[in-house]
């Protein structure tokens, strides 16, 4: 009897979908407002930090101007509204700090902030899975120990210090790999194969700040699935070693780690802002940096959103993909 091919819930993925996204739209209003609030109560001064080097020595009557021109003079909730207002219409108003349109300081960093933490990431969960199988398959032995306490030891290393010692070694001294930046010094041009060795470091730096998640995740859940019975009755049956770790405890045991890749988002993102600033990477870090510094209401409600909907996306595509790989657990979320 042939077995109908499986067809994808299009409806309740949509359903899912669409509730989430209903939810976001007033936790988005929400973390725009606790932006400019604590923006407001921010010890520093927008008006001196867009003067920049002259702010200390600017009269009152001066400081007072920009600071009308700048609308800081008015009610934070005024500001916000008005932002709010504005972004529902495309327009994120101008970076104070950056001195150019909000749009435009994203559009020219978030790609590069995107390729750096998508190439991290393919490589920590694919590298993060391979070591986490061979780990499980002899729980105890030495391949295990020594790869738990790699995963233990980098798991607790902050990245900016791995961004540095690898910066150190691979660029001071073997001088094998660029320090930083994207293309080489004096080139106005950025072709693909500078762009890829320039990111070799700084994606390798940001996966390792990622990989032991995956690693532990996996050779715990694998490790799980090799001591059930399904697994057992597979070789039981004279099932090949690698068919019944492929086809029975690696899907199994990966069940888990689905969960794993929304909830390793916020990880990401902070880690990128940190290898970012190591490498001179042209990502959103240095202008988050800015905005930060520099009381830049806009940019910063407008990171704030990005970040935040870069959360809630992985958390959604987690949910996602854990609901079709497990059809028990479906799609109510």
């Amino acid at each position: 009897m042939n077995s109908r091919p499986r067809t994808l819930p299009w409806g309740p993925m949509a359903r899912m979908t669409g509730r989430r996204l209903l939810a976001a739209v007033p936790l988005l209003a929400v973390v725009t407002f606790g932006v400019f609030a604590l923006a407001a109560a921010s010890p520093f001064d927008p008006a001196r930090a867009y003067a920049g080097a002259s702010g200390p020595g600017t009269g009152r009557v001066v400081l007072d101007q920009l600071r009308e021109n700048l609308g800081a003079d008015r009610p934070f909730v005024a500001r916000w509204w008005d932002w709010l207002g504005s972004a529902l219409t495309g327009d994120l108003g101008d970076s104070t700090a950056l001195r150019q349109p909000v749009s435009q300081v994203i559009g020219e960093r978030v790609g590069w902030s995107v390729l750096l933490c998508g190439v991290a990431f393919v490589v920590a969960v694919t590298a993060g899975t391979a070591l986490g199988v061979l780990a499980a398959r002899r729980r105890g032995g030495l391949l295990d120990r020594t790869v738990t306490s790699l995963a233990y030891t980098l798991e607790s290393a902050p990245p900016f210090w791995i961004g540095l010692l690898a910066v150190w070694f691979f660029s001071v001294r073997l001088g094998a790999l660029p320090a930083g930046g994207l293309t080489d010094t004096g080139t106005d041009v950025a072709t693909a194969g500078q762009i890829a060795t320039h990111l070799v470091l700084p994606a390798a730096v940001l996966a390792l700040t990622q990989l032991p998640w995956f690693v532990l995740y996996v050779r715990q859940g694998v490790g799980d699935a090799l001591a059930e019975d399904p697994v057992r009755g597979a070789r039981a049956r004279g099932l090949r070693e690698r068919t019944v770790l492929l086809r029975h405890a690696l899907r199994s045991g990966l069940l888990p780690v689905l969960t794993l890749v929304g909830s390793r988002v916020p990880e990401l993102i902070t880690g990128a802002l940190l290898v970012e600033t190591v490498f001179s990477w042209p990502g959103i870090a240095a202008a988050t940096v800015e905005a930060a510094t520099r009381v830049d209401f806009p940019l910063l409600a407008a990171l704030t959103v990005l970040a935040t909907a870069a959360v809630l996306v992985g958390n959604l595509l987690s949910d996602l993909l854990y609901g079709l790989a497990d059809p028990r657990v479906g799609f109510d979320g």
